[in-house]
């Protein structure tokens, strides 16, 4: 899938990670980018069509696919995460919540875009995941969940779109420099390093990638015995 002449619809694409993918989208020479959001005024980037969207929202989603049928690339980017244990009071609404955005809402978008995509040519998704697909700890148990379902849900989209030629990209990565990300002292990327890296792993016809040094080594950690997820985060 190359970015020349794309026509790249976002979701989340406001601020943070979305913002950056729809700037280097432009630069990249895409056609056209579609800027989604809950609150599409608060898209300022020049060049981008503001489109209003809740991806938890199925009436949103619908009309958005309705009034894009040109959309070559979709990158499901909205993600929201609320910190905590399983075992915390409030942990299930907290994870259903995440659940309605980070997977159900991917899934939402990518049905809606999926004959889109076939009808122009197969295209491509990009999906945003986290390390946290792998791997959990206890201050983000509740969001591990949701990305690993999200995982799930990519590998699957895989399998079925193959038939139209719509490559489909699981994208992990460790903590982004973000809002979503505001308050935790760790080790951040910037986000223009991460979008540079998912669309050369776009445009090189990738399935998957894994962004940074760390994520790529929790990767190859898994088929270890035990598994790098049974001890990593204790």
């Amino acid at each position: 899938m190359q970015l020349a002449n794309a026509t790249v619809f976002i979701t989340g694409a406001n601020r943070g990670l979305g913002l950056a993918f729809a700037r280097a989208a432009l630069a990249a020479g895409a056609r056209k980018v579609y800027a989604a959001a809950c609150d599409p005024a608060g898209i300022a980037l020049p060049g981008v069509t503001p489109v209003a969207l809740d991806v938890s929202n199925s009436s949103q989603v619908a009309a958005a696919a309705a009034d894009c049928g040109d959309v070559t690339l979709v990158i499901n980017n909205a993600g929201i995460a609320t910190v905590g244990g399983l075992l915390e009071a409030g942990s299930i609404e907290a994870t259903q919540r995440m659940m309605e955005t980070n997977v159900y809402g991917t899934l939402r978008v990518s049905q809606a875009f999926a004959p889109l995509l076939a009808k122009n040519g197969g295209g491509a998704l990009l999906n945003v995941l986290s390390v946290s697909s792998w791997i959990s700890a206890p201050v983000l148990a509740g969001y591990a969940v949701t990305k690993a379902a999200a995982w799930s849900v990519t590998n699957a989209l895989r399998n079925e779109l193959r038939a139209q030629n719509t490559q489909v990209l699981g994208m992990h990565v460790v903590f982004i420099d973000t809002d979503l990300t505001r308050g935790f002292d760790a080790p951040k990327l910037a986000p223009e390093f991460v979008v540079e890296r998912a669309y050369a792993a776009l445009e090189a016809g990738a399935s998957e990638v894994a962004i940074d040094e760390w994520t790529q080594g929790i990767k190859r950690g898994l088929s270890n015995e035990p598994g790098i997820y049974i001890d990593l985060a204790r």
